[in-house]
């Protein structure tokens, strides 16, 4: 028995991209340019001077590990809701009809206010549950929601900017995104699952746009044009971010969402912060806004909200 097999990370399929100038508006043109590239080419690059602090990451990857080490019994308390907020157990994701159950835990989470209120107007949107018995979980992943988010839009601004479009193009309906944050724990995975066992298994992600902030374990693979699998370890002062589905159905197929996986074959657990950044759900995504009229789409227009619900019923055995 085996794990699945990867290649080393050729540095030329993931870039790293420095975003400084993007962000603080010195120099927007030349940063979206390379993502541009980047997105046109993978869809995934690193990251650097992304605004994510290394405190709000360490603190919410601390309490996290935390809250999985629980017992089931605590952390079903705040049990995953019909609204797709809480703790999802292991066997609550499978990416494929055939393939096996994911071995992960997540806990996931949503935008909300000052007072801690979130809104009520999608089957996707509903309050957060925070664990009573680690009262300092909640604090932490707003953080990181919050600076995440930020991180989000400035890239999409990035990207409408390369593609000649109103850099709020986007982000016009964006005040109440639909984006959801997850914590996501794989246990030490054994060898003797064998090599068609996954953290979680070959899959694009369903919305907009991915950032995930993973620890120094390891264990994410991405497929090349060609099919093959390479790894994207973490390096130092980084994130990741990648392009999604729903994106990649915006801009007509140009940027490109690409399959990945997680196979943990490190002898230790691994945690991984996550923000699937993803505008208001009245949203309507349609490439012949970015293309022109004139533009073959291959897909009919639709909202965000009912592609989302659309996905997640697939992917999700408690939604059904």
């Amino acid at each position: 028995m085996s794990y699945a097999y990867a290649k080393e990370l050729d540095p030329k399929k993931i870039p790293i991209i420095d975003v400084s100038s993007l962000r603080n508006g010195s120099d927007k043109v030349s940063v979206a340019k390379k993502l541009h590239e980047a997105n046109k080419n993978l869809g995934f690059l690193y990251v650097s001077n992304h605004g994510i602090s290394s405190k709000t990451i360490k603190k919410t990857r601390e309490y996290g590990l935390q809250f999985f080490n629980k017992n089931n019994k605590e952390k079903e308390t705040v049990k995953i809701s019909k609204k797709h907020r809480g703790w999802l157990g292991y066997g609550g994701a499978q990416m494929k009809d055939d393939a096996k159950v994911d071995l992960k835990e997540s806990f996931l989470w949503g935008y909300q206010d000052e007072n801690g209120k979130s809104l009520e107007d999608h089957p996707l949107r509903g309050q957060n549950l925070w664990p009573s018995f680690l009262p300092s979980l909640q604090k932490n992943c707003m953080d990181f929601f919050n600076q995440a988010d930020l991180l989000a839009k400035d890239l999409l601004k990035g990207f409408a900017i390369a593609m000649s479009l109103n850099e709020d193009f986007f982000l016009k309906n964006s005040s109440r995104p639909l984006s959801r944050a997850s914590l996501v724990y794989y246990p030490s995975q054994p060898e003797q699952m064998g090599n068609d066992q996954y953290g979680v298994g070959p899959h694009t992600d369903f919305g907009t746009l991915t950032i995930l902030c993973q620890d120094n374990v390891g264990g994410l693979q991405v497929q090349d044009v060609n099919g093959e699998w390479f790894h994207a370890p973490p390096i130092q002062d980084t994130i990741i971010v990648n392009v999604a589905d729903l994106l990649s159905r915006w801009t007509g197929g140009e940027y490109k969402s690409t399959p990945h996986r997680v196979v943990n074959s490190s002898k230790l657990e691994r945690l991984s912060l996550v923000l699937a950044f993803d505008p208001n759900p009245e949203t309507m995504v349609d490439p012949k806004e970015v293309h022109g009229q004139s533009f073959n789409s291959k897909e009919d227009p639709i909202s965000c909200g009912d592609y989302l619900i659309w996905r997640f019923g697939k992917a999700f055995s408690y939604r059904n």
